[in-house]
């Protein structure tokens, strides 16, 4: 992950400062790394964060948009109410079944739920099981507009709408850059910085992670 707009020491001076040293979310990178996985979960600042979202909103319903190994639910499941569910998809079975088992060791199973199958397929069947209060993208990034406009129904008013490498690996502001993920980042930034119902802003950490509240 390339540090872009904090310099690397400050950056991991925060890391140092607010990272948990729960010894689990270190073996969880670790499996991670051994069975391939790519290295692209969030910071620990960021899930510090995230986790302050999820208990400033209540904390009852969470969806996550890209599991991969589990790191970010983990650091989001330890933030749900008492009778919190967090809903998370991955389109992997290896990536899930990773994620299961440390889900299930972190004794969060019975509120953390992963579900396999490609995003846009899985979010028009969890209509019912809404409204969320967070929602938090981290998948491939073509999708991203697809995404957001699906977390706009999805999310209540007064809720979040948060994702990951918002920035594009340091190429959104670009103009040379062609590439279409880049592309479809910068369509789901414009939307987001854009729409009526939102008030957004990007905060300036490692690849860029958007917050956005959906006005009550």
């Amino acid at each position: 992950m390339k540090d872009l707009v904090i310099h690397r020491d400050v950056l991991q001076y925060v890391r140092d400062l607010y990272q948990s040293d729960d010894a689990l979310l270190a073996e969880l990178l670790e499996a991670s790394h051994a069975k391939g996985l790519p290295m692209i979960n969030i910071g620990p600042e960021e899930g510090k964060l995230l986790q302050m979202l999820v208990v400033a909103s209540g904390g009852r319903r969470v969806l996550e948009i890209g599991t991969l190994g589990g790191y970010s639910a983990l650091w989001m499941g330890r933030g749900l109410a008492p009778d919190g569910r967090l809903i998370t998809v991955e389109i992997s079975p290896e990536h899930a079944d990773l994620a299961r088992d440390f889900i299930r060791r972190a004794g969060l199973d019975a509120k953390i739920e992963v579900r396999v199958g490609p995003a846009t397929e899985m979010l028009p069947t969890l209509v019912p099981e809404g409204p969320f209060d967070l929602a938090f993208i981290d998948a491939n990034k073509e999708d991203y507009p697809t995404y957001l406009d699906w977390c706009l129904r999805l999310v209540r008013p007064g809720g979040w709408i948060t994702a990951h490498n918002t920035f594009g690996w340091g190429q959104v502001a670009d103009p040379t850059v062609e590439d279409p993920n880049i592309a479809a980042i910068r369509a789901f930034n414009r939307a987001v910085a854009r729409h009526p119902e939102l008030l957004a802003t990007i905060i300036p950490v490692a690849d860029g992670l958007t917050l956005a509240l959906k006005r009550p």
